[in-house]
């Protein structure tokens, strides 16, 4: 029997065949289509639902029950058979919160979700091969572990905990009530994230559904001091069309950057064996550069096709403006321009970054920082490269928090030191992200090692003699020295 042709390879998928022509003719992995189809049919969808199944005019049974079918439609059109992982996911973690008790519910349903994604990455990466050669259904069962994990803790917090142990934040996201069946799929399996996301709180999806979502927002930010006489009704079609215009320039430099700067590149002869240090640097950033538009473009994609429903609208900005960006994943000006590890991580996939926040760094007892890391990595997956990427982005943090607190405030006393001092830290910054990522795209631990070695582990080495030879200053004692400068200035 003669061997599969490579080139075909490529176009395997689990999911629907209908569009193979249209995969053949962009040159383009069928799986791929099939998502930005869906996508593109989501965002016509809720264009259509915001319209025609508005609060106003129909039922919440009837919205629950339109975007759950939906949803669930796109699943198997898109994975075919592997859709079932996610169904088995859902029902299993559903049985666990009718029975649970709520002292326990978060941690069953936690540990019940991350193994059984854990479980599906091993086995589909290590056992049965399907990462590379067919289509890969763990983005969908990574958003539902998120949204699983998220709305058991926050039930545990409204049933299981005394209202005065939880923060400020935990007693607004509370659930008080266990979520029928119906409310549960409508959450975990809409039209409108399951395919791509992003994770967001129960109870601003089911006040969007019940048509409390908008005008909750605005009695958040007290609209009649904004200057308006009756409660405005803002609309999402001005968002929208700018985030989808910022998914077509994502795409255009998919297609063109992306493609010239693949990260192969990192393990050519010329860059590890021929190429100075100083050009390997810089091609490094630029091929990370160029492994960020598929992520802008997805995440960018998903936030308009939610906000075309409706959903999404996070209340006014400084300048009275309404926005729409409660469920964005990510702010590109400012990863763009991030003079700090952590403002980095923190306008990248910033959902994620907040699920993990809420339900690991702000919960565990001790070594926030690194047991927030180790979750990251493995709800992210097994890849080898994964790890190596996290365990470096534990020490580089550690060790631009030390630069930070000891250096930083001696250049906040003039505007020519600051402006210098973010030059460098953007610089600093850029290079830092780039280096630790490298990994996470790379996947195996031989083109990593290649990498690495090739760069002389001078991050690693740089973090470690940071972390050994800088003192540990808490910050707080740094602040308060402006501070205690202000206020004698303004006694004198």
């Amino acid at each position: 029997m003669a061997a599969e042709p490579p080139s075909s390879l490529s176009y395997r998928t689990t999911g629907s065949t209908c569009l193979h022509p249209l995969s053949q003719l962009l040159g383009i992995p069928l799986d791929q289509v099939n998502f930005v189809a869906c996508q593109l049919v989501a965002l016509c969808a809720a264009f259509w639902f915001r319209i025609y199944l508005s609060p106003g005019k129909t039922s919440t049974l009837a919205r629950h029950t339109f975007a759950t079918i939906f949803g669930i439609y796109f699943v198997i059109f898109c994975f075919g058979w592997y859709s079932a992982h996610l169904f088995v996911l859902v029902l299993t973690c559903y049985g666990i919160m009718v029975t649970a008790s709520v002292s326990n519910i978060h941690r069953y349903s936690f540990f019940v979700a991350m193994g059984y994604l854990t479980m599906c990455h091993v086995s589909r990466i290590y056992i049965f091969h399907y990462g590379i050669l067919t289509t890969d259904f763990s983005g969908p069962l990574m958003i539902v572990t998120q949204k699983i994990t998220t709305l058991a803790f926050q039930v545990h917090d409204g049933l299981g905990r005394r209202a005065e142990d939880l923060s400020a934040e935990q007693h607004r996201l509370a659930i008080k009530v266990k979520p029928s069946f119906l409310e549960y799929l409508s959450y975990l399996l809409n039209f409108m994230s399951v395919i791509a996301g992003p994770c967001n709180n129960f109870k601003d999806y089911i006040a969007f559904i019940e048509g409390r979502h908008i005008h909750m927002k605005l009695l958040e930010v007290n609209w009649k001091e904004k200057g308006f006489r009756s409660l405005p009704e803002p609309s999402p079609t001005g968002a929208v069309i700018r985030k989808l215009c910022m998914t077509l320039v994502s795409l255009l430099l998919f297609l063109t950057l992306t493609k010239t700067f693949p990260v192969t590149c990192l393990v050519d002869d010329w860059f590890v064996h021929k190429a100075n240090f100083l050009t390997r640097l810089c091609y490094l950033y630029v091929v990370m550069q160029a492994s960020k538009p598929k992520y802008y473009f997805a995440w960018t994609l998903a936030d308009a096709v939610n906000n075309a429903a409706g959903f999404g609208f996070s209340g006014m900005d400084k300048n009275g403006n309404f926005s729409w960006d409660l469920l964005s994943n990510l702010n590109i000006w400012k990863i763009e321009t991030a003079t700090s590890f952590k403002m980095y991580l923190g306008n990248w996939n910033i959902q994620t970054a907040t699920w993990l926040k809420r339900v690991c760094y702000e919960r565990v007892p001790w070594y926030p920082t690194v047991f927030t890391f180790i979750l990251s990595a493995l709800w992210h997956g097994v890849y080898p490269g994964y790890y190596f990427t996290f365990l470096t982005g534990i020490l580089v943090t550690v060790a631009a928090r030390r630069v930070r607190n000891n250096y930083r405030h001696h250049f906040l006393s003039s505007k020519a030191l600051k402006v210098v001092y973010d030059m460098v830290t953007w610089a600093a910054t850029q290079l830092a992200v780039s280096y630790t990522v490298a990994p996470f795209v790379m996947l195996a631990v031989e083109p990593t090692i290649s990498l690495y070695k090739s760069m002389y582990f001078y991050l690693h080495i740089i973090s470690f003699l940071i972390i050994l030879f800088l003192p540990m200053r808490p910050q707080s004692s740094i602040q308060q020295q402006p501070q205690n400068s202000v206020n004698k200035k303004k006694t004198d």
